[in-house]
């Protein structure tokens, strides 16, 4: 094997082990049994598979490869950043930049060609731009909201969520899927509301 290629190969390993310890950052979204509070693997994970079924509902036919690899990939700078919570205002504040930060670091430590490629998809999505990175989005705000449907609400409860906190961060959802906002507003929201779990405002 040609020196450069182990090289190249011992950057990308590296990467890999680094990138295991999105697996230990925490969030706020409980399992559907209530036991305890995924991780942004899981997340990751559960949004790839739900993009490849619910891909048809998109506004405008979208890359389906492409916007999974972008779900795979946005939240990796949160080995570094943390994971910020949607209602955590003080902590938005700051979340862009620790996440820019984040990002240099973690996709600089690919081979250039691969760390660029990767970098750019995040910033896709950041910008919000694209048919892909606008389902993308939907999918980020979709997944978490039906999670905590299916625990009663209990996340939405514990911190005191307003109805009106919950629109404002869903305010482009529709951008990526009007069926699916539809849906998401009408099943896991309003009865909700109605429960009390969601605080009206």
């Amino acid at each position: 094997m040609e020196k450069k290629t182990y090289e190249e190969l011992d950057r990308l390993f590296d990467f890999f082990r680094l990138i295991d310890r999105e697996k230990f950052i925490g969030r706020q979204t409980y399992l559907t049994d209530g036991e305890r509070k995924e991780n942004d693997a899981e997340h990751a994970w559960h949004m790839a598979i739900m993009t490849i079924l619910l891909a048809k509902y998109a506004n405008e036919e979208i890359d389906v490869l492409h916007t999974v690899t972008m779900l795979l990939i946005h939240d990796l700078v949160e080995i570094y950043a943390g994971d910020t919570y949607a209602f955590d205002e003080a902590g938005k504040e700051t979340q862009a930049a620790r996440e820019r930060e984040a990002a240099d670091r973690i996709y600089g430590m690919l081979p250039e060609e691969e760390g660029r490629r990767l970098k750019n998809i995040w910033l896709e999505f950041e910008a919000q731009e694209t048919p892909e990175a606008k389902f993308a989005r939907t999918m980020d705000n979709l997944q978490p909201m039906m999670l905590n449907d299916s625990t009663d609400g209990r996340s939405w409860v514990e911190h005191g969520v307003h109805l009106s906190q919950i629109l404002k961060r869903n305010e482009r959802t529709h951008c990526g899927s009007e069926a699916l906002w539809e849906y998401a507003r009408e099943s896991f929201l309003m009865p909700h509301v109605e429960k009390g779990h969601i605080i009206r405002d």
